[in-house]
């Protein structure tokens, strides 16, 4: 299957399931090439991804996200990334 190259911008509004959150990208560490985290005085944070995986794979991972109350996320992607 192709793979695609894409970015996931998540904001945690509340920090209730923050463990569920990482261990949700830890169980999809195969496809994540970067991460940043950045806390903010509002006390929210944000987590950026850099994802290099199938359609498959990238919507397993944000439909996880997403499902979580207290945390928004918005992904994009970008088409034919060839396989090496």
């Amino acid at each position: 299957m192709e793979k695609r190259v894409g970015s996931v911008i998540i904001l945690i509004e509340t920090h209730e399931n923050v463990q569920q959150l990482n261990e949700i990208i830890s169980k999809h560490s195969q496809i994540i090439i970067g991460r940043l985290g950045l806390p903010r005085s509002t006390g929210q944070s944000l987590i950026s991804l850099v994802l290099e995986g199938t359609t498959d794979q990238i919507g397993s991972l944000t439909g996880q996200l997403g499902r979580l109350s207290g945390i928004q996320i918005k992904s994009v992607l970008l088409k034919n990334m060839k396989d090496e």
